[in-house]
């Protein structure tokens, strides 16, 4: 990494979904990817095509975040995308492993990865912060309790960094998807396949290039102009709670 002329972007749970496609995308822009994730083989697969750098990483491991950051020497743009939900348990079933699970994962694993990148990003001199969060940030809706407080927490955080470094060489910028067609229902409903397919059932979903595409765009801006929050659901979707389906 020390000896490539291109920026360094970093993206979080890069091993599939959103991040591989973030990770691709933001290559294809002239960038030198760092994909961090725990699923190497499959890491290293695509830092392969992309010409990237691929590192383990597990976000809810300090030890790992710490590690993982010691080994990049200069970055400008990192993509907090790790995360995910477990469970659609109502309040009185709640399961505390799925929510101990989620809180780590999407609220510590950023704070954590953000914590230990900014002063890189800061010294390139034009850094920038990306934080997928979720419609689930700014919304609610019954069995999602878990996510949803995650997700409200992770924004709060990436919202208040917006203020804490005003006038800073550094940019935020919050992505809120709706629903976005990946592993996410899957490793949701612990692999229950059926049950995943049927949140994308009679409509169009996002795919995950739809959002690295949006991603790419933010970043892409000139320095003075921070975007700071976009949201993207399905033409079909209204809400987390109501969308058109043929």
């Amino acid at each position: 990494m020390a000896n490539d002329e291109r920026p360094t972007a970093i993206v979080t749970g890069a091993s599939s979904g959103i991040g591989e496609a973030t990770a691709r995308q933001l290559a294809a822009s002239g960038f030198h990817v760092v994909l961090g994730a725990r699923r190497m083989d499959r890491l290293a697969a695509i830092a392969e095509d992309i010409d990237g750098t691929a590192l383990s990483l597990d976000v809810t491991d300090p030890d790992s975040v710490t590690a993982f950051a010691a080994t990049i020497p200069a970055a400008r743009v990192l993509v907090n995308n790790a995360g995910g939900a477990q469970g659609a348990e109502p309040i009185a079933d709640a399961d505390e492993a799925h929510w101990r699970w989620m809180w780590e994962a999407n609220v510590l694993g950023t704070l954590r990865v953000t914590k230990a990148l900014l002063p890189t990003l800061i010294a390139s001199g034009n850094g920038h912060v990306l934080t997928v969060t979720s419609i689930a940030a700014v919304e609610v809706y019954d069995g999602g309790a878990g996510y949803t407080s995650a997700k409200h927490a992770e924004s709060a955080l990436h919202r208040t960094l917006r203020g804490e470094y005003l006038g800073r060489p550094v940019r935020f910028t919050e992505i809120l998807p709706g629903m976005v067609e990946t592993e996410f229902s899957l490793v949701r409903f612990d692999g229950d396949a059926d049950r995943a397919d049927a949140v994308y059932r009679g409509l169009v979903p996002l795919t995950a290039q739809d959002v690295a595409e949006v991603i790419d765009f933010a970043v892409s801006r000139p320095a003075h102009v921070n975007l700071d929050s976009i949201v993207l659901k399905p033409r079909a979707q209204h809400s987390a709670t109501r969308a058109h389906r043929d």
